[in-house]
Formats: C-alpha cells, structure tokens, sequence
C-alpha cells in the first residue's frame, strides 16, 4: 500500500511499470487502445504521447473518471472515458462502435487515489467509514461486517486475504459487532490486531483481513477472470494486452489464463485434438516484469508489482472458463 506523504502523492500519477506495460503494447498511429483500469489515467496519457491513438480508458469508480475530463479535453478527441466496470469491456467497445482494439493494460486492484482517501474506507492506516467500493453501488465493507456469518467472514478473509488466522479474526468480529456496529476502518483494525499479531518490520496485523473483504466487496478476482476472457475477444490478431497485478491471488490469475490461452493442443495416438483449438496467445513475457529499485523508492506500492503481456494469435478465442467456486456478494448478504 502506497505510504502517506509527499513522495506518495506525486507517485500516485505515475503508473506503475508505466514505460514497461506501454512499451510491451508497442503503441502506433491510428492504432485503437484500451485502458481498462483508468485511475488516475497514467497509462493513458503515455498512450496518447504517441501521435495519431485513439484511448478508451473505463473505471468504474466515478470520482475516476470525472478526474479525467481534464485529459480528455486535451486529447483533442482521442480520448473517451466511460464509467463502468472492466469486465464489461468487450461491451464498451461495442456500445463506441469498435469492433476490435491493438492493445489493453490492466492495472489490477485498489488505486493510490483510494487508498489515500479516508472517506473511501480503504485502508487502515486512515480512519474513515469502512466501505471499500470502488463505485458507488451495492453493500459496503460494513454491510458485509454486519451481515456475514462467521463461516463466511472465516472464507472471506482466507480466500481473498490469504489469512491464516481467518477463523480467530472471524471469531473477533462476531463478537465485537454483538457490542457495537463495527462502522469505521479504525475499529476493524483494532479488533483484528488483537488477535493477529506482528513483529517490527512485518505488514501490519490487519493487512490481509482489509484485502480480503474489499476483494470481495468489489468481486475484484470474479472482475479479472472476466475481463481477461474479454481481453481475448476483443483484441485484434498481433494486438497486445498487458497486466499489472499486485498480489500473488492477481497474479496466478493472469500467469494460469495467459498460460492455459498459449498452449498448442496436444492429443494423443488415441484421442483426437483438444477443442480448445489453436493457442490464442503468444507470451511475450516468460517471468513477469518487476520494478526496479528507483521506482520501487519513489513508489512503495510498486514493490510487489508483477506484469505480465501477450500477443494475440489470429486463432478464435476459446471458450471462457467457469467462474471459481468461492464466496458470492449476494449470496452471503442474503445469508445464503
């Protein structure tokens, strides 16, 4: 997470791996990107610095995109933002009558901008009230506090946050929301630090169970599966998509699709080919990217960034996989 202060308040313009995720997509004259994760629109501005493309950049945070408008007035019409999540992206281009686009970079999760915004309820760090969306809609962190059982606070947190104390941190908070509504950031986190400890120089107690309720807040890994099949479908033969993701739950995502799409069927004397067909992906990165020590200093949130790119093949795109078995939003606020 991105520190308070000076340093981080000017990092939070500049994307990060920023020069590496636009070089892989190679930007060109009348070529059509994509800027699936807008922010604070850094990847979009590097995009643009190349004369004659054409961005769409979709977030579906508002604040985002209303931060924008700015940009989009000096792109002379070569920038469009729209308000939306970016699993919808094949639908987007459609709705601005794009049939296909040379490029997509992703940058996956939570933005300086929100961590850095106490009323957003993002981190622990800032007091606020503990809501976590990064739109405006559906139940927040606290609803979810409030209404989860135990069992599924238990799942949500070790799912999504990789905690291994899920189950005491779980057990806390059922039974401090049975004294008083846990409504604000400060107070989850002080009830999860007494049960989680931590020693000087290790993240802070309540790292993990903050990751996992707003992952699952905002469905964020259901958000990436979809939209990496949208990826697929969209991106014309030898366009590129580039990812940067910022935990290892994000980044097993990205590494098994792009895998899994850049394989060539095998078969067997016995069997006929697989009817995933023809690989639909040509890796460009073997082992992902990493940020370099200036980078890493002047942003800390760059630390534990990983990018991943491929090239699109001219086969057909596969079929989308099925969504992971794990906890639903609407299921567990309807106690099902």
């Amino acid at each position: 997470m991105t520190r308070p202060g000076d340093a981080a308040i000017s990092a939070r313009h500049v994307p990060v791996l920023g020069p590496e995720a636009v070089g892989l997509l190679s930007p060109r004259a009348g070529g059509i990107y994509l800027d699936a994760t807008f922010g604070a629109g850094g990847y979009s501005r590097m995009l643009l610095e190349v004369p004659g493309t054409r961005v769409i950049g979709i977030d579906r945070d508002r604040i985002a995109v209303a931060g924008g408008f700015d940009l989009v007035d000096r792109s002379d019409g070569r920038l469009t933002l729209v308000e939306d999540r970016f699993s919808n992206l094949a639908q987007v281009c459609e709705s601005l009558g794009v049939d296909a686009v040379d490029g997509i970079v992703m940058d996956i999760g939570v933005s300086s901008m929100q961590l850095d915004e106490a009323g957003r309820g993002f981190s622990f760090r800032l007091d606020g009230p503990l809501d976590m969306r990064m739109g405006q809609q559906g139940p927040t962190a606290a609803d979810v506090i409030a209404k989860a059982s135990e069992t599924d606070l238990a799942n949500i947190i070790y799912i999504f946050g990789e905690e291994r104390h899920s189950r005491s941190v779980a057990r806390a908070i059922v039974a401090a929301r049975q004294q008083a509504p846990i409504t604000t950031t400060r107070a989850l986190a002080d009830i999860v630090s007494k049960v989680v400890r931590s020693k000087p120089g290790e993240i802070h107690p309540a790292t993990r169970t903050f990751q996992g309720l707003r992952i699952f807040v905002n469905a964020e890994l259901d958000e990436l599966h979809l939209a990496l099949a949208a990826a697929e479908r969209v991106l014309k033969p030898g366009g590129r998509l580039a990812v940067v993701s910022f935990h290892s739950l994000e980044d097993r995502i990205v590494k098994n699709f792009l895998v899994e799409r850049g394989k060539v069927g095998s078969g067997s004397r016995h069997l006929p080919e697989p009817a995933q067909g023809a690989p639909a992906f040509r890796l460009l990165t073997r082992r992902p990217i990493i940020a370099g020590d200036d980078e890493v200093a002047a942003n800390p949130r760059a630390r534990s960034a990983k990018l991943r790119a491929a090239e699109r093949t001219a086969a057909s795109a596969h079929a989308a996989s099925e969504l992971p078995s794990w906890p639903v939003l609407a299921d567990v606020m309807r106690g099902g």
